[in-house]
């Protein structure tokens, strides 16, 4: 049950990003390609086609590469933080 539910929470959240970057590349003030990266890095853990979307963006910019690399260690310090505040006994590092 808990898997379900991280999956949908997963896909919602990337959902949202990848809505947000679409009106980010139209909107002043909103950074689109940011959110777009981000909405397809958290997609990329439950869909097959911007996992294959987000392999070719990194071959085809490697600067792009580099920062999908910083947004993964920040994810995972966040995830560290989500589980401690809800319920996971170990303090995060």
């Amino acid at each position: 049950m808990k898997q379900h539910v991280k999956r949908i929470i997963i896909l919602i959240m990337g959902s949202v990003f990848i809505l947000l970057g679409v009106a980010g590349l139209f909107l002043p003030g909103l950074q689109g390609i940011l959110f777009l990266l981000i909405g397809l890095v958290l997609l990329s853990k439950e869909c097959s086609w911007a996992k294959r979307l987000l392999h070719r963006l990194r071959h085809r910019f490697p600067k792009l590469d580099h920062k999908l690399e910083e947004i993964k260690v920040k994810e995972k310090e966040l995830l560290k933080r989500f589980k401690y505040w809800f319920g996971q006994k170990k303090v995060p590092k």
